[in-house]
């Protein structure tokens, strides 16, 4: 029983599950399903799919994600950056429209399930960690820009096609003379409502007397009102004999059991784009799920949440879905409308369900261009350079890392984007770790602290420096470490001590190891003693059991005020007991 609660959070929540949390639960599904069913609806067109996908990746996910799931409000189903990715990469190997595109889907969504499941069983939660901040910042940038160029072909009423920004633009443009009238003003003016009601449907609400919450609720409804009217605009109008490309016959019905093509080619096409897939998948969902819980003080497993959407992207291959995960609208919404537990998600599918088998036949007359403007406004946020601006003052590096990748993602693709951000992390991370900072440090007046000569008013001697290592030693930094340790031999003629200080050195590899063997040779030979302080336990745990501590010069010291008190009694002393000076060198601004 308890390898069940481990696995399924449902065991731990579903005892104490309430008639009054049922009831509110019902409600909070009504609005979701309403927000749900046409972004499910505009999220399969954008992956170049039947729209009826989407509403098939919006059952089954979500109810095995309130068996697995352990965020109480995450609500998952398709979300704009995973659907552009999986058209990026299916669009690869299959012609989009065609029934091998619909299979190649169904294999990547189930690979990314089996990924997600893989990492979530083995406690590999760690390895999405590998893409840093800036580089999914520029990555979603990227993806985000390219979203709403694409949208705007289908907005015009003009053909596109590409996988990237620059293929986009080249094919659309020379089409723009062809743009239909009808169509742009349905797209254009669905836009401007929908951006209308992000801002100000809400004050309008509240003037009419509505209640704060249900009228923010109520607000988050803008697409549902804009698929009504333009449908009806569409059917009123005859504007589909005008050339406003419509969504046309929806199938009616729940999905059947789908398996994929067990193709090996095709597979091996599309692991590493499904790996893709399943990583920039989790980073939303685990980010949209923690940011959450923490308003309610409640637990999120990350190991978890990956066998939760792993469960969530097997149902939906099974049922002729495309990839899902958590996204932040929604599962805000999920949030604010109450939702106490994970139910709210299965009773959200039946209410998808119930939408499929009759309401799909409403659906004829949707035009295009409306669920293009709901995903333009729907993705218009996270085109901002505000990330940018706050990354390159704090961090020039990651600024890079943000910019290149968003560059090479419009450029060359979602997939060589992300790949050369992760890489280029990698590299620039080893970059800056192969150049620990290092500081000699002197002891401060009247106390037994030792801080950065050049930020501090210290007292330190000539015959001995304490050289502060701010880092880990393993082999890329080795080399820095040598050469710095020569570089303050030759600049100081009377040194006799040299004390490396590692309260920042959590870890000593093997290479760092015959590193430090080999600087306390050449310390021997120039009549230098090599000593040690602070050094971690764990740390001195490994270097018992090698050479170096046999052979040390000097001695590993438990501080640095006892390494100081060991070679200069009289120095250390008297500098403990004189009256500190009134220099401001204890202001709390300063750095160590």
């Amino acid at each position: 029983m308890n390898f069940l609660r481990r696995y399924m959070p449902i065991l731990e929540w579903g005892p104490s599950y309430s008639r009054k949390t049922f009831v509110n639960e019902l409600v909070v599904a009504l609005i979701l399903t309403a927000m749900l069913v046409p972004q499910a609806l505009a999220y399969a067109v954008m992956a170049g799919l039947p729209p009826v996908v989407g509403l098939y990746a919006s059952m089954a996910p979500l109810v095995l994600y309130t068996i697995f799931g352990s965020a109480r409000t995450l609500a998952v189903g398709p979300v704009a950056a995973v659907c552009l990715m999986t058209a990026t990469a299916v669009s690869q190997v299959a012609t989009p429209g065609s029934p091998e595109y619909l299979g190649a889907t169904i294999a990547i969504t189930l690979l990314s399930g089996l990924l997600l499941l893989a990492m979530g069983f083995l406690r590999l939660g760690f390895v999405v960690n590998f893409v840093s901040h800036p580089v999914m910042a520029g990555f979603i940038l990227a993806l985000a820009i390219q979203m709403i160029v694409g949208q705007f072909a289908s907005v015009l009423g003009v053909q596109a096609a590409g996988d990237t920004l620059l293929a986009n633009l080249k094919s659309m443009i020379p089409n723009l003379a062809q743009t239909n009238p009808y169509n742009a003003a349905v797209g254009i003016s669905s836009i401007a409502f929908l951006l209308w009601a992000r801002r100000f449907l809400l004050p309008v609400l509240r003037r009419l007397g509505i209640a704060e919450r249900p009228a923010s609720l109520l607000a988050k409804l803008g697409p549902v009102v804009a698929i009504l009217f333009t449908t009806l605009a569409v059917w009123g109008f005859g504007l589909s004999g005008q050339g406003v490309r419509i969504v046309g016959t929806v199938p009616k019905g729940l999905p059947d059991l789908t398996l994929p093509p067990f193709d090996p080619g095709l597979w091996s096409k599309l692991v590493l784009p499904a790996f893709m897939i399943a990583v920039v998948g989790y980073l939303g969902s685990i980010s949209s799920a923690l940011t959450l819980a923490a308003r309610r003080r409640e637990r999120v497993d990350p190991n978890q949440e990956l066998i939760a959407l792993g469960a969530a992207n097997l149902g939906s291959a099974f049922s002729g879905g495309l990839p899902v995960t958590g996204g932040l609208t929604r599962s805000a919404v999920n949030f604010d409308a109450g939702a106490e537990t994970p139910a709210a998600g299965t009773y959200t599918a039946i209410g998808v369900a119930l939408a499929t088998m009759f309401l799909t036949p409403l659906f004829f007359y949707l035009p295009n261009a409306t669920l293009a403007a709901i995903i333009i406004v729907a993705v218009l946020p996270m085109v901002t350079l505000k990330a940018f601006k706050r990354t390159s003052s704090y961090s020039k590096i990651d600024a890079a890392a943000m910019a290149a990748t968003a560059l090479l993602t419009m450029v060359m693709g979602s997939d060589v984007g992300l790949k050369a951000g992760v890489v280029l992390s990698i590299l620039l991370h080893i970059y800056q770790t192969s150049r620990p900072h290092v500081a000699v440090v002197g002891q401060i007046p009247g106390t037994e602290h030792f801080r950065n000569v050049k930020r501090h008013e210290v007292v330190t001697d000539p015959e001995i420096v304490s050289l502060r290592v701010d880092a880990s030693l393993y082999f890329p930094n080795v080399r820095f470490i040598e050469d710095l340790v020569n570089e303050t031999v030759a600049a100081n003629p009377s040194m006799r001590h040299l004390i490396l200080v590692c309260p920042a050195v959590n870890n000593i590899d093997d290479s760092a190891r015959d590193s430090l063997e080999a600087i306390n040779r050449r310390l021997k030979d120039a009549g230098i003693s090599l000593h040690l302080s602070e050094v971690k336990g764990p740390v001195m745990d490994r270097l018992k059991r090698s050479q170096l501590l046999e052979e040390l010069t000097g001695k590993v010291h438990l501080t640095q005020y006892d390494a100081i008190a060991s070679l200069k009694p009289d120095l250390a002393r008297q500098t403990l007991d004189a009256q500190r000076a009134n220099t401001g060198m204890h202001e709390p601004t300063k750095s160590i």
